[in-house]
């Protein structure tokens, strides 16, 4: 049997949505039997939430003040305290999880497996390489932890309904002092995060400014969508590095991704590979995001998204 430790993302009060996705990946495997772990100042409201998630035969809780923020230094001991008895430690593929999860590997002293995108046995999983232009099986060593991140736009989330025990969790372990937390800057918006959007509108360097882009602001504020920016606006000024998209950006997978005046660098397409619909707008009808999309329209952006947007 495959003991599972899944360790929970949450902002202190809500369970992030790749939680459930990384339980849908870990139920793929036979027989697996999966804890979540939530490590928080408060834990219960968390917990309870994690509870409802098929699949989860229990959510352990650690409360202490040192985890108020998440912070990868000091989340790791406590999690390799109670690594013990589990053979896979799974994470989720976002900022917290890339943070994290290479740290509890360090110290559990065996490799990280990136991005999982697919199971093929207990310890055999498939994953890109290359942008995303590949993709390899990866066989994992049985006698060891097996510690890997989940590439969460590659699975759904898994339902609720479920109500697994939840159990506290003393750990006593010493806790580094060489990283704490100061602040956090973030923008503010009434759009949908852009990792959990079911529909993103994003620009590229052919809007030419930062005014310009106001006009995927409003097509994207029309459809009720999230903002995403291929790697060149964000270099060019146009917005903020938080909402790139692409292989040093995020990585999503929209029900539906509009691509405006972006032309589809092989580091941008690695990040909307598994989208539902992709639908491109550029003036150069050889642009490679062509190739991906299930709609191109070969046009003039500063015509065709006024339209798009009066028409909405």
């Amino acid at each position: 049997m495959a003991k599972i430790l899944l360790i929970g993302e949450h902002d202190g009060a809500v369970l992030n949505p790749s939680t459930a996705k990384v339980v849908a990946c870990a139920a793929e495997i036979d027989n697996a039997e999966i804890d979540v772990l939530i490590l928080a100042e408060s834990a219960s409201q968390v917990a309870a939430e994690a509870a409802t998630l098929q699949s989860v035969s229990r959510v352990l809780t650690v409360e202490n003040e040192a985890n108020k923020h998440p912070l990868g230094a000091v989340l790791a001991p406590q999690i390799v305290a109670l690594a013990d008895g589990y053979s896979h430690i799974f994470g989720p593929s976002t900022t917290f999880g890339k943070d994290l999860m290479p740290r509890v590997a360090a110290l559990l002293g065996v490799n990280q497996i990136s991005d999982i995108m697919s199971v093929e046995g207990t310890h055999e999983f498939k994953r890109p390489i290359y942008a995303g232009n590949a993709v390899v099986t990866m066989q994992a060593p049985a006698d060891v932890p097996l510690v890997a991140t989940v590439r969460t736009a590659s699975y759904r989330a898994i339902g609720d309904g479920n109500s697994a025990p939840v159990e506290s969790m003393d750990v006593t372990v010493e806790l580094p002092t060489h990283t704490r937390f100061l602040e956090l800057k973030a923008g503010s918006s009434d759009r949908p995060d852009l990792l959990t959007a079911a529909k993103v509108v994003a620009g590229g360097r052919a809007l030419g400014s930062i005014e310009n882009f106001e006009l995927i602001y409003q097509l994207a504020d029309k459809l009720g969508a999230g903002v995403g920016a291929s790697r060149a606006a964000v270099d060019a000024g146009y917005v903020p590095n938080e909402v790139q998209v692409g292989q040093t950006g995020k990585i999503i997978a929209p029900e539906l991704y509009i691509a405006i005046g972006i032309s589809g660098a092989i580091q941008h397409l690695t990040g909307i590979k598994d989208a539902g619909t992709i639908v491109a707008i550029n003036k150069d009808e050889e642009a490679p995001i062509f190739e991906v999309a299930d709609i191109g329209v070969v046009g003039d952006l500063f015509k065709i998204v006024p339209e798009l947007n009066d028409a909405l």
